[in-house]
């Protein structure tokens, strides 16, 4: 097989969609648009799921891209060979054009093509949909395989927990999927198949076939277009066509290991420890180096993205310390990760002194108190271990007692800034747990603000589009304007999160809002919506809405048509959408709460009434 870097599958990638009439689109934030049931962009879909139900999509119907991604239900995994928080997904997608009979010989022509991956015919297995209760077994996708060119008995019917894509959330599209695999080595035994854990089966490629929106009730219907919507994980892929072991071995890390063993002495898999410390700090710094720098960048702060940016941050200066990674070091590994993908995502370059700043300031504060709590944890420990010993001389069945209490925990979350799974991970390095239960309790009595393990209350899902929740978003759009005419023309939207009850809408400025500019924002929304403006949704290019005026973020360099919506000349912005259709349906606009969210970020809650 070939060698390959992350720049040139990328460029390989769009280049063979784009030529068969695909537009490249760029990548979508890291911070979901209006989406409050999950923290960040967890998937290649995610951004589109609006043009997968049906909505017309600026760029047409034949769209690839790379997106940048973020998972944090596995980060306790990360220091393995393949897990990481952050991944870019290579994907092309279908919004009601082509179906399983051009998408599977175009996959099997990428991955088998000389000019493309050139990996061997007899060297990949497919899995397909093999059928249940609800729907029959995808023989058409089978045959699809095997006509391109796969042998029959390297193509697998496999059920539904392996090649169904489920949607996001507990709502939204779905339907059947074929995976498609790499053959590392010859099967363990006749039963062996891609779901085996033998690893002679290598997951490289995914088409998803979606036929179906899954309803609230759990019942499906229909969609109103058929899609395809693919997945390639950047990392795996290079990884697997590469014939290495690990993610970490790949162009991607190399600079930045370069930096961490110039830092510390160490060698990059001198021992198993070593080696999980520099794949800790490796992950952590290049998930923080783009949450932080990303368009609608986040700091660390004790809710929501900021807590998951903290826990990371906080965890990679724990595993530093392991490998004698001074302090103020994260900012220098960080600034490797700026120089691999700036040419790609150029808002790294332009946020990189904000990104050196914000590392800099958590890894300072959190060294302060790194040392105390690590000795706090093991005074938990020892206490533990004493009354263990104790208990069992005068009782040979004393069962010993394996969990740090949940008041212990959260002093060393309140006193030392160690993020509860931090306390769990070294408790569990120990053979201890933690009392979760009675932390939160703790918690509660001393009414802290800040919501522990915020990403638990989230399942993945996706934004729906009910009256009160286009209301809402309409909303934000109008206060956007009256912040910029009440506060500064400077202020920008910074992220925002709304449910069909309530809108959450942050932005940069550097103090609290008096109460005087919260009632000028308040009655100047309230004039707005009294005035009952049409909402106008207009296609335009990049260029055409910068000249007009629209706000929004203009780094496309692909030159995609947009859809812009302006509120009279009062609002104007690149969205998309949905919206009321216009001002008046809106009701009476009441802001609840005004708060920080962060260094330089204030947040805003606000709700509609109808009295």
């Amino acid at each position: 097989m070939k060698e390959y870097t992350s720049e040139s599958l990328r460029e390989m990638y769009l280049g063979f969609f784009k030529a068969r009439g695909h537009k490249v689109i760029p990548s979508a934030s890291l911070i979901p648009e209006n989406d409050p049931t999950v923290l960040f962009t967890t998937a290649g879909m995610h951004p589109l799921v609006p043009y997968l139900l049906g909505e017309k999509h600026p760029a047409g119907n034949r769209l690839t891209d790379v997106q940048k991604c973020v998972r944090t239900g596995d980060i306790d995994d990360v220091g393995d060979e393949r897990h990481c928080t952050f991944f870019e997904m290579l994907g092309n997608w279908s919004l009601g054009d082509y179906f399983k009979k051009e998408m599977i010989p175009w996959s099997y022509e990428f991955l088998t093509g000389e000019n493309y991956l050139g990996i061997p015919s007899d060297k990949l297995a497919v899995t397909v949909f093999g059928g249940d209760e609800t729907l029959p077994r995808d023989d058409e996708a089978a045959e699809l395989w095997e006509k391109a060119g796969i042998k029959k008995e390297n193509i697998y019917f496999m059920p539904r927990e392996n090649n169904w894509w489920g949607p996001a959330g507990l709502t939204g599209p779905c339907g059947t999927d074929t995976e498609m695999f790499v053959i590392r080595k010859p099967k363990c035994g006749p039963n062996c198949n891609p779901d085996c854990s033998c690893g002679a089966f290598l997951e490289i490629w995914n088409d998803v076939f979606m036929r179906f929106n899954k309803q609230a009730d759990g019942s499906y219907t229909e969609l109103r277009q058929k899609n395809v919507d693919t997945g390639m994980g950047l990392e795996r892929a290079l990884c697997v066509l590469n014939g290495k072991s690990s993610v970490y071995e790949t162009d991607i890390f190399e600079k930045a290991i370069q930096k961490i063993s110039e830092l510390t002495g160490r060698a990059y898999g001198a021992d198993e420890e070593t080696t999980r410390a520099f794949r800790v700090v490796l992950d952590h710094v290049r998930t923080a180096t783009f949450m932080i720098g990303d368009e609608k960048g986040i700091v660390p702060s004790n809710t929501d993205q900021g807590y998951i940016l903290r826990r990371i941050i906080r965890r990679a200066v724990r595993y530093g310390r392991k490998i004698d990674l001074p302090e103020g070091s994260l900012a220098k590994v960080a600034e490797t990760f700026i120089e691999k993908y700036s040419a790609v995502y150029p808002e790294l370059e332009t946020n990189r002194a904000k990104i050196f700043e914000e590392l800099d300031k958590e890894e300072a504060k959190f060294s302060k108190t790194l040392q105390q709590g690590l000795k706090e944890f093991e005074k938990c420990i020892g206490g533990l271990e004493r009354k263990n010993a104790f208990m069992a001389s005068k009782d040979p069945s004393y069962v010993p007692e394996k969990v740090i209490g949940g008041k212990q925990a959260f002093h060393l979350y309140d006193t030392y800034g160690f993020p509860v799974e931090i306390t769990s991970e070294m408790a569990k390095e120990r053979g201890y747990g933690v009392d979760l239960d009675g932390y939160k309790a703790a918690f509660e009595e001393h009414q802290s603000k800040s919501k522990a393990g915020s990403e638990q209350k989230f399942a993945c899902g996706l934004a729906d589009h009910k009256e009160e929740t286009t209301h809402l978003h309409t909303a934000t759009h109008l206060l956007h304007a009256a912040l910029k005419k009440v506060l500064s023309e400077d202020v920008n939207q910074k992220g925002s999160n709304i449910t069909e009850e309530r809108l959450r809408f942050d932005f940069n400025f550097p103090r609290p809002m008096t109460q005087e500019e919260i009632q000028k924002v308040e009655a100047l929304v309230n004039e707005k919506i009294s005035e009952n403006i049409p909402v106008v949704m207009r296609e335009l290019s990049l260029e055409e809405a910068k000249r007009e005026g629209f706000t929004g973020l203009f780094e496309n360099k692909y030159g995609e048509r947009v859809k812009t919506y302006s509120v009279g000349d009062f609002s104007k912005e690149i969205c998309g959408g949905p919206h009321a259709a216009s001002t008046g349906e809106l009701g009476t606009f009441k802001i609840v709460k005004e708060q920080s969210s962060g260094a330089g970020i204030r947040r805003i809650k606000a709700i509609l009434t109808h009295e």
